[in-house]
């Protein structure tokens, strides 16, 4: 065994780390349930406070709400059949249905043996091919890793977009918001208008925190204002131990599900959503029971639940191996860790050998923990579903200015992540996807060096993009993403659902 694995072993099972991860599922268990709040808004709040902890407390975290907050989308879908997250969705045509007749836990715990057994098979797939994907990753030129990005900002454009011109265009604003700053090759000032504060660009967490954070506390402000912040989940939930007949119904759509949610979290932006509701879609097929979904059927609660858990790990095989976001938390996780110096890439697993299996196996223990929380308590879980909205969002609110302000320990940011929060909300008025951008903010410095430096290096000679194989490889895929994207939306003559996190 590799003496990174075994180092990486140990700091995930440290106890500071181990208790960092619970603590993770925790919070991620009860962001994902309230309505109104995402992964990744919790991720944002909680975020500024990691600045100070150790690298892997911070991942453990980190990592901890992002598991926790998939399994927590249920519990809302089941007893108020209001998904806690996009990818609960699924789970609420069959949950809310088996609460209604009085079977809730039973629903419950069905939800969350299929969410661990989806996480578990991810993190599987994450340790054994996350490495092997790395090394070939290292092979990259300059060029290649040019491809390799611009192919993943078009992909999460065109897939996370209900319209593709919206999404690339949501991408061109994030890229010229990138620009601002100091050149990265040459040093010299671009677009700061003689404002010091420019020079070091806008911070990738302020901007975030903005986008996400103040248009959602806009919508439940305007929720409470309206009379509809206040609604109250019924706590009584029964008993919530699984049952064996539950269990063997449970192996073929958990099956089907974690294959396919952890196929789709490997594709950049395909996302939570879309694995949920393929999962259920081939479960029903391959179903004996058929006329039972959306009755409140085992079944239809499992595929939806392990898909959308096996999304988790997924998504960590290319943020890790090729410093490509599968998602909005996995984009948020890569500034989490660019904040405390540590690039994830293929460079990761060479360099920091040790880092990146702490990573992976911090992912398998916030399974493990999210397993017993969620069993353990959930009566009392669902009680905080009752907490009125009105004291909630100002809380969250505070957090915002005070996670901004301790970024650079300036007003400045503090008016930056507002901007971006009227941003926000103008976008969401003209329905474009928030996504593309953000994913251009992570991603469009990387963009900009690889392709200075593929350039420098040739002269200028735009055609070093088309000599080597992987780089011509991921610009076709690119033409066909988009291409793809633009027929699939004519012939559809519909929108296609933005996944979100």
């Amino acid at each position: 065994m590799s003496p990174d694995v075994v180092a990486g072993f140990a700091g995930a099972s440290l106890p500071g780390s181990l208790v960092a991860t619970a603590l993770g599922v925790a919070l991620g268990l009860i962001v994902g349930m309230i309505p109104g709040m995402t992964i990744s808004t919790g991720i944002i709040v909680v975020l500024p406070l990691t600045f100070v902890l150790d690298p892997t407390l911070s991942i453990a975290l980190l990592l901890g709400i992002y598991v926790g907050g998939m399994t927590g989308g249920s519990f809302s879908a089941t007893l108020l059949n209001i998904p806690g997250t996009p990818s609960a969705s699924a789970t609420a045509m069959d949950g809310y249905p088996m609460a209604h007749r009085g079977e809730g836990g039973r629903a419950l715990s069905v939800a969350i043996i299929a969410s661990f057994v989806g996480g578990f098979f991810s993190f599987l797939c994450l340790y054994f091919i996350a490495p092997a994907l790395a090394d070939v990753a290292l092979r990259f030129r300059a060029p290649d890793l040019f491809s390799v990005v611009f192919f993943g900002l078009t992909v999460i454009c065109t897939f996370a977009a209900r319209s593709p011109v919206k999404g690339l265009l949501s991408a061109v604003i994030g890229l010229v918001i990138v620009t601002i700053g100091q050149d990265p090759v040459m040093g010299t000032a671009r677009f700061t208008f003689g404002n010091a504060d420019l020079l070091a660009g806008v911070h990738f967490l302020t901007a975030l925190i903005g986008l996400f954070a103040v248009p959602q506390l806009v919508d439940n402000m305007i929720a409470i204002a309206r009379g509809q912040g206040d609604t109250r989940a019924s706590t009584r939930v029964g008993s919530v131990l699984p049952k064996m007949a539950d269990l063997k119904a449970m192996r073929l759509p958990a099956a089907i599900g974690s294959v396919t949610g952890a196929f789709l979290g490997i594709l950049p932006g395909a996302g939570g959503p879309i694995a949920a509701f393929i999962s259920y879609d081939y479960t029903k097929r391959f179903s004996r029971n058929k006329d039972q979904f959306g009755k409140g059927c085992v079944e239809g609660i499992a595929a939806p639940e392990s898909a959308n858990n096996a999304v988790t790990g997924g998504a960590l095989i290319p943020m890790m191996t090729l410093g490509i976001p599968g998602d909005p938390v996995t984009a948020i996780l890569i500034g989490a860790l660019l904040v405390h110096g540590l690039a994830p890439g293929p460079l990761l697993f060479m360099e920091r050998g040790d880092f990146a299996y702490t990573v992976i196996f911090s992912f398998m223990w916030a399974n493990f923990f999210n397993l017993a929380i969620a069993l353990a308590g959930v009566r009392l879980l669902v009680k905080l579903l009752a907490a009125p909205k009105a004291l909630l969002m100002p809380t969250i609110a505070l957090l915002c200015v005070i996670g901004s302000y301790a970024l650079r320990n300036s007003f400045f940011d503090v008016w930056v992540m507002l901007g971006f929060g009227l941003l926000g909300i103008a976008m969401r008025h003209l329905d474009m996807p928030v996504v593309p951008l953000l994913l251009a903010l992570v991603l469009g410095r990387q963009l900009e060096e690889h392709m200075r430096v593929a350039l420098t290096g040739s002269s200028g000679d735009v055609m070093v993009f088309f000599q080597s194989p992987f780089s011509v490889l991921f610009l076709s895929l690119s033409v066909i993403s988009i291409v793809w994207s633009f027929v699939s939306e004519r012939r559809s003559g519909r929108p296609r659902p933005a996944p979100s996190s």
